[in-house]
């Protein structure tokens, strides 16, 4: 299974790894350069079924760092499209990007909040500062939200100008989309707080606008966490929840991650340690997901999809470790995986 193609509308993958999005703290502006050219490139000449760029704030506000990529302006889609281009023109590879907004989370270099001198106010859905001793964030009004939404769906259209076969939503490890979704975080009284449907509806309002700028050749993945690790936050029954709110709103798949919303949580580390929150909200809902977390082998791939647990694997440190890791895995005979012609003579 994991060297055979998958379709989501009417976009083919040729297999099922992907690469994660993983932030490279490298831009100046947001923009994209030889860095991140190179970063990518290699990936798709590796064999990567999808790469999905890295997250990508939406405004400059909604970065996490101010190293990271961004797509609020031209520039940067030229940017992009520089490197969509390459992987298209060398590879079978597919890319997408992760559009994101880092809320009460923005702000920060090596961790630590930047002071108002060297970086920006933080935005939140509530008041509510991520770690003690941080400023309060600014509590966003219902225009505020709105333009969010708006921003959102802008920073998707220049992501097709730029060419991505498809959007990835970044609602996971305690960014703003996230804010929103937990109790915990989000103490608001209006639309946007308290019952379930509520604390979703900027995620569901995001997704809405986004999909009206995509066709069946562009599908749509949501990234979220599965579970936040603290009692009384958002945990895998509302996952399955917005799963099957999602589902009807032509979301094509779930990228199950976990944490990152509440500092100090105590995450239990192993290999593949996610991977029960995909097969949860794919078996609840059918849905397809995508499984991330210490994934280091194409073996230990093989048995997550052919146990049903998931659709794809996302790949995060390994492929950092092993630009080529899935050609490498085809090796053995899984499958047939794609090499550059260039580099034919080392296939034997």
């Amino acid at each position: 299974m994991l060297y055979s193609p998958i379709k989501f509308r009417n976009l083919e993958l040729k297999n099922r790894w992907v690469m994660s999005p993983m932030c490279m703290y490298s831009c100046e502006h947001g923009v994209p350069n030889d860095f991140h050219f190179v970063h990518y490139a290699s990936r798709a000449q590796g064999g990567t079924g999808l790469l999905i760029v890295e997250a990508t704030g939406i405004v400059p506000e909604g970065r996490i760092t101010h190293k990271c990529m961004g797509l609020w302006n031209d520039e940067q889609s030229q940017g992009f499209k520089k490197i969509v281009d390459f992987v298209h023109q060398n590879s079978d590879s597919k890319i997408g990007i992760q559009l994101g907004h880092a809320g009460r989370k923005a702000s920060t270099w090596n961790g630590k909040q930047l002071s108002l001198e060297n970086g920006w106010e933080t935005v939140a859905p509530s008041n509510i500062p991520y770690a003690e001793g941080e400023r309060i964030p600014h509590e966003l009004t219902i225009p505020e939200i709105k333009q969010l939404v708006q921003d959102f769906k802008d920073a998707t259209r220049r992501s097709l100008e730029a060419g991505f076969d498809l959007i990835e939503i970044h609602a996971a490890h305690g960014y703003l989309i996230h804010q929103f979704m937990s109790p915990l975080s989000n103490v608001r009284t209006d639309e946007y707080g308290g019952s379930f449907e509520n604390r979703v509806r900027f995620l569901v309002e995001i997704v809405d606008a986004i999909n009206e700028l995509l066709d069946e050749n562009h599908p749509l993945f949501v990234r979220i966490s599965g579970t936040e690790y603290a009692e009384n936050g958002w945990d895998i029954e509302e996952s399955v929840k917005l799963a099957e709110v999602l589902k009807n709103k032509n979301v094509d798949l779930i990228d199950v991650s976990s944490g990152g919303n509440i500092q100090g949580a105590k995450i239990t580390l192993f290999d593949g340690y996610q991977v029960p929150l995909a097969a949860e909200i794919k078996k609840e809902t059918g849905i397809r997901t995508g499984a991330v977390g210490l994934i280091k082998s194409a073996d230990q791939a093989e048995e997550i999809l052919e146990k049903g647990e998931a659709d794809l694997i996302f790949v995060a440190r390994e492929i950092l470790r092993n630009p080529y890791l899935a050609i490498q895995g085809s090796f053995d005979g899984k499958g047939e995986c794609d090499f550059p012609h260039q580099y034919e003579r080392a296939r034997i």
